[in-house]
């Protein structure tokens, strides 16, 4: 079971990562439309940076549960914020 949270966690970040760099990929290559660069931030605090702490808090730290649940859930609400932000036209300047 263990080993099984474990790929499944990598498996997610590596998602995460990959979607990211092609969407930077993609800024780079045309015409520089900034949006591309907020959704692969957006994307990144989403999923990346919540799977992170979720494994790294506990295993570096002695963050309590609490905590790393605030921490998981500001990403996660940040990474959300972003992305609607960007979708609704706040990247398009």
């Amino acid at each position: 079971m263990v080993a099984t949270v474990v790929l499944l966690t990598l498996l997610s970040i590596s998602l995460s990562v990959g979607i990211a760099l092609v969407l930077i990929r993609g800024y780079r290559r045309g015409p520089g439309h900034p949006g591309m660069l907020y959704l692969a931030l957006g994307l990144v605090l989403l999923t990346t940076v919540p799977e992170l702490l979720r494994v790294g808090l506990p295993t570096l730290t002695g963050v309590g549960t609490a905590g790393r649940s605030v921490l998981v859930s500001g990403s996660e609400l940040t990474g959300l914020g972003i992305i609607l932000w960007t979708i609704y036209g706040g990247g398009s300047q």
